[in-house]
Parts: structure tokens; C-alpha cells; sequence
């Protein structure tokens, strides 16, 4: 892992602990409210999507029992407490080597601050030496120690909330519901979508061309002379059934693009990720046979994510790696840019997320604001 990319998840660490810490306090002071069962699982919920947001892992559907809700206040409170004590004293102390301990000597206030626990600062050289020291031996602790000790309060957080077999059947059937709701509405969308252009485009234009054919026809028969208005008609015929098959060919290649039936889909994602705005890296193992329903959801989420990199991320490369184990299709498009992905925002990940829900796959978004961005995607393909 890269120095940069470990500084980040240990700021990253911290920032997880003092927050622990702050919902431990919070959740002794507001213990009464949450008690009430509604916002014990809204609490419990909230806590659950931040720890699988940490550690990487698939977002988990909100709504848990009430019992392992009213459990995770008592372990919240400890898990808090414990954990992101140390963290406060980590970061505290660091923020007085670095500002408060100049700036008191520098002003020569009475209430002076003191280093390594009781050093007191009594004159520059203190200041100037053991001051930095104690922000490189604090910056240190955080560095090899907080992203272990975050994780470990996640891990717990998973496991004292995570759901029963009973609970992730009903919680997958709710997904199923609400992946085959999604399905026929996007359906019976696209249906309407081909038959309004078929309708008002090609069908139009091929009842254009037939009128001219008839007229031309005609003219020719009354007047087998009159060349050039024949002519003329033949030739806005010809051009019309040009701009026909353009239209239909589009409207195919919103169905399934041919440059899959063509170049199969390592040759489509070649295309793909060459026309991209981005250096991008492709990495594509051993696939054995992919059904067409998934190389065209692969594809689309693809380029959708790869147009979200060229857009909005401000990246200078990105990667797309494509791995298959047993019969699970696995992409992971990552890029080094600024973070922050926002399915609200019309960047088009709620499209690659109904493609991949509508195969029964799963999708993981990890874009934390400063990036790196990872979009992960599981498909079936037995």
C-alpha cells in the first residue's frame, strides 16, 4: 500500500474513533430516547452503515431487530469509550505540540501547556525540540496503530448487528421485491422507449420512402419520360432508408451493443477504456463463457463509470479489472481522483445499480471526499 494511501486511512482511522467516541457520550446521554425501539434501530442502522462503509464491505439494508439494537447501546458505549479514547489523547496532544505550545510560549501566557504528558514548556529549546518529537512519535502511533484498532470497533459493530439467518432471507426477499419492481419498471420503460422511436422515427421515414417510391411509380408510368423528378424522388428515397437503418442500428445498440457480438466483451472493454479520457489500466483474467444478459451489464456499467471518470472525478488514471470465481463475475473500476460519488447527484451510478440489482448481482461504492474512488461490481454468470 502507498505511503499517501496509508496516511489517508489513518486520518481517515481517526477520524472514525473520535467519532465512536462522541457516539459512546452521546449514546449515555440520550440513553432514555434510545430506548424507544424506532430510533434504537435508526441509531443502530446509522452505526452499521458507517462500519461497513470502513471496512469496505457490501452496504446492509436498514431496518434490524430491535434486540441487537438495544444490545449495541451498552457495546457502543464500552466499544466508544475504549477505542476512541486514545485517539482524543493522540490527536489532543498532537494539536498541542503542533499549535498550542508555540503560540502559549510565543505570548508567554502563565497557564503554560506541557509535553509528553508533564514536560513543562518553560522556554524555546522545550518547545522546539520536544514539540516535534512528540508530533513524530504521536503521528507514528496513529499511522501503524489507528486503522487495526478502527477496524476492530467496525468488526464488532458487524458482528453484535448483524442479522439472524431469518433476517437476511426476509431482508433478501426485500431486495428481490424490490430488484424485480425495479426490473419490470425499467422494462416496460425501454419497451416504450424502442416503440416511441420506432414509431416516431423509422416508422415515419419508411412511410416517407414508401409514399415517394409509390409517387415515383406513378410518375413514371403517366410520364415515362420526366427523368429528373423520378430521379429526384429515388434519390430522397435512398437517403431516407440511410437515415432509417442509422436509427434502427441505434436503437439495437440500446439493446445490445453489436460491438459485443463482434469483439466479444474483452474486445468491447478494449474500446471502451481506449476511447477513455484517462489513462485507463485493463486487466481481464480467465472468464471461461459470460452470458450475454451480464457482458451487456458489464459493459454499460463500464462506460458509465469510465464517462463518470472523465466528467467529474479529475483523475489521471483509473484501472477496470475483471476476475471470475466459480460462478461469480467480479469488476472493480477504480480511479485516483477527488472522491465524493453521489448516486444523487445524476452521475448515473442508480443506472449501473438497477442494471446490476436486476441480475440479482451486488454493487459497493467506496469514494470517501480526497478518493480514491472503487466501484465494485458481483454478478452471477453460472
Amino acid at each position: 500500500m502507498a505511503s499517501g494511501q496509508r496516511w489517508r486511512q489513518a486520518r481517515r482511522s481517526c477520524t472514525y474513533l473520535l467519532g465512536s467516541l462522541l457516539s459512546g457520550v452521546v449514546t449515555i446521554l440520550a440513553l432514555p430516547l434510545l430506548l424507544v425501539p424506532n430510533l434504537a434501530r435508526r441509531w443502530a442502522d446509522r452505526h452499521r452503515a458507517r462500519a461497513a462503509r470502513l471496512l469496505g464491505a457490501p452496504a446492509v439494508p436498514a431496518g434490524g431487530s430491535t434486540s441487537r439494537s438495544l444490545l449495541w447501546l451498552p457495546v457502543n458505549v464500552v466499544a466508544g469509550v475504549v477505542l476512541g479514547l486514545p485517539a482524543l489523547l493522540c490527536a489532543g496532544n498532537i494539536v498541542v505540540a503542533l499549535i498550542a505550545t508555540p503560540l502559549w510560549w510565543a505570548f508567554r501566557l502563565e497557564d503554560r501547556p506541557r509535553l509528553f504528558v508533564d514536560v513543562p514548556v518553560t522556554g524555546w529549546p522545550t518547545a522546539l525540540t520536544l514539540g516535534p518529537l512528540q508530533i513524530l512519535l504521536l503521528g507514528l502511533l496513529a499511522y501503524l496503530c489507528f486503522p487495526p484498532v478502527a477496524r476492530a470497533h467496525a468488526r464488532i459493530c458487524l458482528l453484535v448487528l448483524s442479522h439472524t439467518a431469518n433476517e437476511q432471507l426476509a431482508e433478501r426477499v426485500a431486495v428481490l421485491t424490490r430488484s424485480r419492481a425495479d426490473v419490470l419498471d425499467a422494462h416496460g420503460a425501454e419497451l416504450r422507449r424502442i416503440e416511441r422511436d420506432l414509431h416516431d422515427g423509422t416508422q415515419a421515414r419508411l412511410v416517407a420512402i414508401a409514399m415517394r417510391l409509390a409517387v415515383a411509380r406513378q410518375a413514371f408510368t403517366d410520364n415515362p419520360r420526366d427523368d429528373e423528378f423520378v430521379a429526384g424522388l429515388l434519390q430522397d428515397a435512398h437517403t431516407g432508408t440511410e437515415e432509417a437503418m442509422a436509427e434502427l442500428r441505434e436503437v439495437i445498440r440500446t439493446v445490445y451493443p453489436p460491438i459485443l457480438a463482434d469483439r466479444g466483451l474483452t474486445g468491447a472493454l478494449t474500446a471502451v477504456t481506449t476511447r477513455c479520457g484517462v489513462p485507463v489500466r485493463l486487466d481481464i483474467g480467465e472468464l471461461e463463457r459470460v452470458p450475454a444478459a451480464v457482458e451487456a451489464v458489464v459493459y454499460f456499467a463500464v462506460a458509465e463509470a469510465l464517462t463518470n471518470v472523465t466528467k467529474h472525478s479529475q483523475a489521471t488514471e483509473a484501472s477496470v479489472r475483471l476476475s471470475r470465481t466459480a460462478d461469480r463475475l467480479s469488476v472493480v473500476i477504480t480511479d485516483n481522483g477527488t472522491g465524493g460519488a453521489d448516486e444523487g447527484r445524476g452521475t448515473g451510478i442508480t443506472g449501473i445499480r438497477g442494471r446490476v440489482l436486476a441480475l440479482d448481482g451486488t454493487i459497493d461504492i467506496n469514494s470517501p471526499a480526497g478518493g480514491p474512488t472503487v466501484i465494485t461490481l458481483e454478478l452471477p454468470c453460472g
